[in-house]
């Protein structure tokens, strides 16, 4: 089995729901649920990396390893990174970000992501994608795309509607592509080495345009492996209609 580390980037406060993941879920916080299924994947170690107090007193109470990290960090990427210098881990480690608003991301997508990056030495990043359906979801722009090559590495991720057919770019939209249209799952796994790399890496003009980070680990010559799964993990924590959808799936409500 693929040796790999779980890092939860766990940040208090959020634009869209402050407080979400110390959010009552069934009488525990949003980030114990996190926690549970970062356990069920079978990875060596799980660390909680958040920038404030009360999220460590909440991760102590469960009994998972927490550690406190700059609140100036733009990204969970830089958290991550914080936590494997700290922690001095080897260059060639597969680390595996989780956000702390995922309680229901399937434990096995996990440790697919660490197997994929184990199995592409070449590769430093390793992501997930499914096939989109709807055509809707494909015009959308909060529906990231990817495009990849004959080996599974990503060539360019964009939220606009790739591939586009040329014979039909004249024409409202009816059908998706021929070539097929893969939605991107955000779920990464890195090498420690990239985690690195990456905080020297200047943004890319493709980042800024898109507002999609890994754009910047493409612009900058990092392969991305991308595996392929069946259909999308449930969806993550940004909402209060998010979170009260979270409940019902874990039959639970709130004790507040």
């Amino acid at each position: 089995m693929t040796p790999f580390r779980i890092v939860i980037p766990a940040r208090l406060q959020s634009t869209r729901l402050p407080d979400k993941v110390l959010a009552d879920v069934g009488g525990l916080p949003l980030i114990a649920h996190v926690v549970a299924a970062a356990r069920e994947s079978g990875a060596e170690e799980v660390i909680v990396a958040t920038d404030h107090e009360r999220v460590v007193d909440a991760c102590r109470a469960i009994d998972v390893a927490v550690e406190i990290t700059s609140p100036d960090h733009a990204c969970g990427t830089d958290r991550i990174w914080e936590v494997a210098d700290r922690l001095g881990w080897d260059d060639d480690a597969i680390v595996v970000n989780l956000q702390g608003d995922e309680p229901l991301m399937p434990p096995p997508l996990l440790r697919l992501a660490a197997d994929l990056l184990e199995q592409d030495p070449g590769a430093g990043i390793a992501t997930l994608c499914h096939a989109i359906d709807e055509v809707e979801d494909w015009l959308n722009p909060n529906v990231v795309k990817v495009v990849c090559d004959a080996r599974g590495r990503a060539h360019y991720f964009s939220r606009a509607p790739i591939p586009w057919e040329r014979d039909t770019a004249s024409l409202p939209p009816r059908q998706l592509p021929r070539a097929g249209a893969m939605r991107h799952v955000g779920l990464y796994a890195y090498r420690v080495r990239v985690l690195k790399a990456f905080q020297r890496m200047a943004p890319a003009p493709t980042e800024q345009t898109e507002s999609l980070e890994q754009l910047r680990a493409l612009y900058h010559g990092v392969p991305i492996r991308v595996g392929t799964v069946e259909e999308a993990p449930p969806r993550g924590v940004d909402t209060a209609d998010d979170l009260d959808w979270v409940r019902r799936q874990l039959g639970a409500s709130s004790a507040a």
